[in-house]
């Protein structure tokens, strides 16, 4: 998996667990120097950052924690500039970052909706404002977003706020995608499927603010939310495996410029998400070659 190319430099946002740790490792296996994204790495997270040394140390392989919480500026431009004064250069910015809550979505306040908003979507546009200045000026990079099957694939309830601001992901992707591709950027979407192992997703979600609201649909779906999480799992193969979509994340990074799928699903569910993404892509790629705008369209912009 080790790219034809010099490796890579390459930043990786919320990889204190899960997908975002699996990716560091595999992309700096695959020799790349991976710089992952930490918050409070002195304090709350300063295992996840140990672990991290340590894994450098044992593997050979050039990874580095950096400071930075994608919801302030301040940080990621920081992440950002220490990235380019240490390598001259930033190559690939995966934006894995989010958080995810468990509950019926009346439960959750207003600011609680705009917090998960500020992570998940506003904390991409931070970074990318961060990053994107030093990509355009190189003339050439490449931005991952990690999404969800949920934006456009079979969703359950209790997880609208999530699969609500992993939509608004999706849709800031697919137009960066257009908008950045002159410049010789190149956008790739990781979807993953509900996995319910090797993620600290169902472990770490956040509660809602209004008890009193959140215990009167508990009352009337109290079966449906303790089983919520056997059914999922019950979808799922049980050779499936999260560092799948690690992997996948390595592979893309490692393709040539131009030929990368504008998606790539990892669902072991097989939710639908695959088969409405192919005919969504298919008519906005009909629809940019209508109006004139084909030279926004990769050769991976539609199946």
């Amino acid at each position: 998996m080790r790219n034809d190319e010099t490796g890579k430099v390459i930043l990786v946002t919320g990889v204190s667990s899960g997908i975002g740790a699996l990716s560091v490792r595999a992309l700096a296996l695959a020799g790349h120097t991976v710089y992952a994204g930490i918050r409070q790495i002195a304090t709350r997270n300063a295992t996840a950052a140990a672990d991290l040394k340590r894994y450098g140390i044992d593997h050979q392989v050039d990874v580095h924690a950096v400071e930075l919480d994608v919801t302030s500026q301040d940080s990621t431009d920081a992440a950002a500039d220490r990235i380019f004064a240490e390598r001259g250069r930033l190559d690939v910015v995966v934006h894995n970052a989010g958080h995810m809550v468990l509950c019926a979505a009346e439960a959750f306040t207003v600011e609680q909706f705009s917090d998960l908003y500020d992570v998940n979507v506003l904390g991409t546009q931070r970074v990318n404002r961060a990053a994107l200045p030093k990509l355009r000026a190189q003339g050439s990079g490449l931005l991952v977003w990690i999404g969800s099957s949920s934006t456009r694939g079979g969703c359950p309830p209790f997880l609208v706020p999530y699969f609500a601001v992993k939509a608004a992901m999706d849709a800031l992707a697919v137009s960066y995608a257009a908008e950045v591709l002159p410049f010789g950027i190149d956008t790739a979407i990781v979807v993953p499927g509900a996995f319910i192992t090797g993620t600290n997703h169902f472990a770490n979600a956040g509660a809602p603010a209004d008890v009193d609201c959140a215990e009167a649909y508990d009352q009337c779906h109290r079966p449906l939310m303790e089983e919520l999480g056997k059914r999922l799992a019950a979808l799922i193969p049980s050779g499936a495996d999260v560092t799948e979509v690690a992997e996948a994340v390595a592979r893309l990074v490692a393709m040539k410029h131009g030929t990368r799928p504008l998606r790539t699903h990892i669902d072991p569910s097989r939710d639908g998400s695959e088969v409405v993404s192919a005919v969504a892509d298919r008519f906005r790629a009909d629809f940019f070659r209508r109006v004139g705008l084909d030279s926004l369209l990769t050769a991976g912009s539609s199946l």
